[in-house]
């Protein structure tokens, strides 16, 4: 596989891995988005998804991230008998999101950004280098 392909893959990935990062800070922007009515849903937490593509241009699968899935967890309720979403007994419905979980998935997206990243510049370095080994 030749240098420019491969920093092609990678930066589909990078793609990839941005959009992730796009749902999960979706995710803990609403972590406390309730419903305005009461027996109205709050906030459901979204589960990001990746696509295996081939790009037949490259000769290569590439990915990229799909639609996102609900989680379809139960919600944590909350006594907040003045709030507009409580019950009749005082509860509201409170997002599925637990922002450790949003945190450490935001971490490894990050990771995985940043190997890419160094797959593109170590590619750079190697075309670089070649260049100039044949202008010598």
């Amino acid at each position: 596989m030749d240098l420019v392909k491969s920093m092609m893959i990678a930066a589909s990935g990078m793609r990839a891995q941005s959009g992730r990062m796009r749902v999960l800070a979706e995710n803990i922007a609403n972590s406390q988005s309730t419903a305005t009515t009461p027996g109205g849903e709050p906030y459901r937490r979204q589960i990001p998804t990746f696509k295996s593509e081939l790009d037949r241009e490259l000769g290569a699968n590439t990915v990229r991230v799909g639609k996102p899935v609900a989680d379809q967890s139960a919600f944590d309720l909350k006594y907040m008998p003045g709030h507009p979403a409580a019950d009749e007994n005082g509860y509201v419905q409170m997002p599925n999101v637990n922002g450790l979980v949003e945190a450490m998935d935001m971490k490894e997206a990050q990771r995985s950004y940043e190997a890419n990243l160094n797959m593109i510049s170590a590619s750079r370095r190697m075309l670089s280098q070649t260049i100039e080994l044949l202008r010598r």
